[in-house]
């Protein structure tokens, strides 16, 4: 028997031909008062990083600086470009656009302060919550659309980087999406909730399979984190 032994890697190693997406959401933004809205990019809301989004986003990168990483994906709000921002200046990468895996449209409610509005009484929440659907808000994104452009998203990244690691840093309703998706969930929104900052793991597989590696590790995100005894294996 060898003497060796191996130092845990940040990653495990590949199979042949798949894909690691290191997903995560993105840090904390900024909060607008009752009654204003967000400034929008083609009708979602699209706020800035709260500082503490910013420091969130700073111990990412420290997170991942020893990951070997091929590509950084965001979407079009800049929430998702800031919370890369430190992570790409450290790896020498320009994040790509993706705009399949924008968040969802939340129609009449976007941009206006969801998280207060999920905390109230309102009969359209009480129904979301039941139907578990986005588009029960009106004039939301449909639920199959965007169910379809995540797919479509997902499927894309994974076909261009197979062998490599990539992180991709999305919204909370984007990563409930993909992650029921590749557990065949029977609740729609059985992953949603995933906390600002958070790392979840997809492998696609070389036959186009979707495996859930984890889901909404915040373990960086702690002061005491050990890098060395939390390694992403």
């Amino acid at each position: 028997m060898s003497d060796v032994v191996e130092a845990p890697t940040s990653v495990r190693p590949a199979q042949v031909g798949a894909t690691d997406l290191l997903i995560v959401r993105h840090g904390e933004s900024e909060s607008i008062a009752e009654g204003e809205c967000f400034p929008k990019w083609n009708g979602h809301g699209d706020p800035a990083l709260h500082e503490r989004g910013e420091e969130q986003a700073r111990l990412l990168a420290d997170r991942l600086e020893d990951v070997e990483i091929a590509a950084i994906y965001v979407t079009p709000l800049q929430r998702t470009a800031q919370t890369a921002a430190p992570l790409a200046a450290r790896k020498g990468i320009v994040p790509r656009v993706s705009e399949d895996l924008r968040e969802v449209h939340l129609g009449d409610w976007d941009g206006t302060g969801m998280l207060r509005t999920l905390s109230s009484d309102h009969p359209v929440v009480a129904q979301m919550r039941a139907e578990e659907r986005w588009d029960v808000i009106p004039n939301a994104e449909p639920a199959d659309q965007f169910r379809a452009r995540i797919q479509a998203g997902v499927s894309a990244i994974a076909a261009d980087h197979q062998g490599k690691t990539v992180v991709v840093v999305a919204h909370g309703g984007v990563i409930g999406e993909i992650f029921a998706l590749a557990s065949r969930a029977e609740r729609n929104f059985a992953f949603v909730g995933a906390d600002n900052c958070s790392i979840s793991h997809l492998i696609v597989d070389g036959d186009g399979r979707w495996i859930v590696r984890r889901f909404n590790d915040t373990s960086h995100l702690r002061r005491s984190f050990n890098p060395a005894a939390l390694a992403l294996t």
